[in-house]
């Protein structure tokens, strides 16, 4: 039985309440209510299985009356089938922030809340950006396939296409200034039936309606010239040269160190634990390090978005936590499978609220196979399951017919946090107002991360001048050039002896397979972002990420940070949690000058 609850002040048409009904009570005969709350739609009740929860959640939003009838949807069912794990909390209480005031706290140090924190930089305002990991971009930012979007397959209207296109046009200057590589490898949509070939031409032109450039269609011949991989059925391909890789966690932590060296303070391990309203404006922030006061808060809070926005009274969607598996191939069979990032329409299989994934060319050279999309009720669970692996080769098998599951060298879970609309969320808050969300971003979050956050500092600003009366000034002394670390292999002859010959630390070679030297592991650990872990490391430098996944450069790693840090061996951590080590059994070696 569903059940229809409404307050008197809200007369909407008939037609969608009845529509609502009728669907719900089609696929749910009892344990679903929805009503109306301050313009939202609110779905309560109880179901056992996660699945029927979302399935409730997009019946609501896809219903033909939702949108532009309310501002989100606030799914509320509970979950009887389980228990849904709580957020991880850092294993750390102290009062580090205790009556900081900052102009402008922003919560979640992904690649959102990283390009948010540095954006703000550029005016005089005291920034705090707090992380509860032990590290920027641990969660859905260093856990994704790593791709710039030309946005080919984004909706005119959506904030996913308004900030895609203006972001991969960002992208190039943003990537540069912050001194991150950013290869456009370009994008093959690839087509297997001939009689589709007119109808390519005629698609070409919706993509250039959509603005998307240089797009063009490849026939065969010219096709195995560029990606001779491609299975030989392949008879054409849409190409969108804008696509490209970057690699998501260096993207990430250069935003966020070029944040700090532009005056914005970082806290790391620090959650949110609570808020006061009072007269619908956040007064402080309570945090396992301390209570803060700040003017305006941003929600970047990724998949507790939703959480945070509730702890504010400000709650106007949710998130629904999706998993996606990628797995990493080695370098050596990477060129011979695609050399750019390729999929194929028809026989892969896409659904409404995902892009299908694809074969990508990362940034570094390795060839990246998935994501798949699998709802979830863990928002943290990053277990990998060889379901999705098989899945993923076979459904790409029909792309590149040489995939082989013998090439994987590693592989990852990522969470993403998707509304029910599947759409961003960039605006103000509804009912409060000192707050921004950034909230609901998933792909192509990466590509949009620059212009999402113009659009945030200049809502904060808005809030800045207009509730408190503070107009920021232009920070004269911003610079937004980030000097990377050097990486050794990759630079010619000359500079490299030239670099070795300064600090003959970058000429001793610890991580063989990615060719990375004591020099540039060093740097890792002593610039402005704390770093003090195995990963931490690996995501700045990537010792370990390699054929032999840190099997012989990992002990030496580890040395230098116990060293670097003047700590014990045994208390250096993998990623802030969980020691390496759990004793010494026999002296310490020396290796590579270690």
């Amino acid at each position: 039985m569903v059940l229809f609850l409404r307050k008197p002040r809200y007369t909407y048409p008939v037609s969608y309440i009845a529509r609502l009904s009728q669907q719900l009570s089609k696929h749910f005969k009892q344990g679903v209510a929805f009503f109306e709350e301050d313009g939202c739609l609110v779905l309560k009740g109880s179901l056992d299985k996660w699945q029927d929860i979302v399935k409730a959640g997009r019946i609501a939003v896809r219903t033909r009356g939702f949108k532009g009838r309310y501002r989100g949807l606030v799914n509320k069912i509970a979950f009887s089938g389980g228990i849904i794990p709580s957020m991880n909390l850092p294993p750390l209480t102290d009062s580090a922030l205790e009556g900081l005031m900052p102009d402008v706290l922003v919560v979640g140090a992904g690649i959102i809340g990283s390009a948010i924190a540095r954006e703000l930089t550029r005016y005089k305002l005291k920034v705090l950006l707090v992380e509860k990991e032990h590290d920027v971009g641990t969660q859905a930012s260093g856990r994704n396939d790593s791709m710039v979007h030309p946005g080919l397959d984004l909706k005119r209207g959506t904030l996913k296409y308004h900030y895609n296109k203006l972001g991969n046009n960002m992208y190039d200057v943003f990537a540069r200034d912050l001194g991150v590589p950013l290869v456009r490898s370009g994008q093959y949509l690839c087509f297997t039936n001939p009689l589709f070939i007119p109808i390519l031409y005629l698609t070409w032109f919706h993509w250039k309606h959509l603005e998307v450039p240089g797009a063009r269609v490849v026939l065969k011949q010219e096709l195995r010239c560029l990606e001779p991989g491609i299975k030989d059925d392949v008879v054409a391909a849409l190409s969108f040269p804008t696509a490209g890789s970057v690699c998501p966690f260096n993207i990430t932590i250069a935003a966020a160190e070029n944040a700090v060296q532009n005056g914005a303070q970082l806290s790391l391990d620090t959650a949110v634990l609570g808020m006061q309203t009072e007269n619908r404006r956040i007064v402080s922030v309570r945090t396992n390090r301390g209570t803060v006061y700040p003017k305006v808060l941003v929600n970047a809070a990724g998949v507790f978005s939703d959480d945070l926005a509730a702890m504010a009274g400000d709650q106007f969607f949710s998130i629904h936590p999706r998993r996606g598996t990628n797995s990493i191939l080695d370098k050596k069979v990477s060129p011979s499978l695609v050399r750019t990032i390729a999929s194929k329409m028809g026989d892969v299989s896409k659904s409404a609220h995902s892009k299908g994934g694809g074969l990508i060319t990362t940034a570094h050279g390795n060839l990246l196979v998935g994501p798949d999309a699998v709802e979830t009720y863990e928002r943290e669970n990053y277990a990998t399951s060889k379901e999705s692996i098989r899945a993923t080769f076979a459904k790409f098998k029909q792309t590149a017919p040489t995939l082989d599951q013998g090439q994987i060298i590693t592989y990852f879970t990522g969470v993403r946090a998707p509304t029910y609309e599947e759409d961003f969320v960039v605006c103000k808050g509804q009912r409060v107002e000192n707050i921004v969300h950034a909230a609901g971003i998933q792909s192509p979050g990466l590509t949009a991360a620059p212009a999402i956050a113009v659009d945030v500092v200049r809502f904060a600003a808005e809030i800045l001048e207009d509730v408190f009366g503070v107009r920021p000034a232009m920070n004269e002394a911003f610079n937004p050039v980030r000097k990377p670390i050097p990486h050794v292999a990759a630079m010619d002859e000359k500079a490299r002896h030239e670099l070795i010959r300064q600090n003959p630390d970058y000429g001793i070679i610890l991580c063989r397979c990615e060719e990375v030297s004591k020099g540039e592991i060093l740097d890792a650990l002593r610039r402005p972002i704390p770093c003090d872990t195995v990963d931490g490391v690996k995501r700045r430098v990537r010792p370990g990420m390699g054929r032999c996944q840190g099997g012989f450069c990992g002990p030496l790693v580890l040395k230098l940070i116990a060293a670097e840090k003047k700590m014990p061996l045994e208390l250096v951590t993998k990623n802030g949690q969980g020691k390496v080590l759990w004793g010494q059994t026999k002296a310490p070696y020396r290796e590579a000058g270690v």
